[in-house]
């Protein structure tokens, strides 16, 4: 599952993680470390929603 940040659209990808924060590829959004927040815009998690898979 995906999870796109409502402020700035970011979408962060388990699959993809975030290594230019820390965060391994594989990592699900609930596993994020608690200090992460979107590269984007700064926000925090609370400002993400999960999103649909497409086929």
């Amino acid at each position: 599952m995906r999870y796109a940040c409502l402020r700035c659209g970011y979408v962060y990808d388990p699959k993809k993680g975030d290594p230019k924060n820390g965060v391994k590829e594989g990592t699900p959004g609930c596993e994020l470390p608690q200090e992460w927040v979107c590269p984007g815009c700064k926000s925090s998690q609370d400002d993400f929603a999960t999103m649909e898979e497409e086929d």
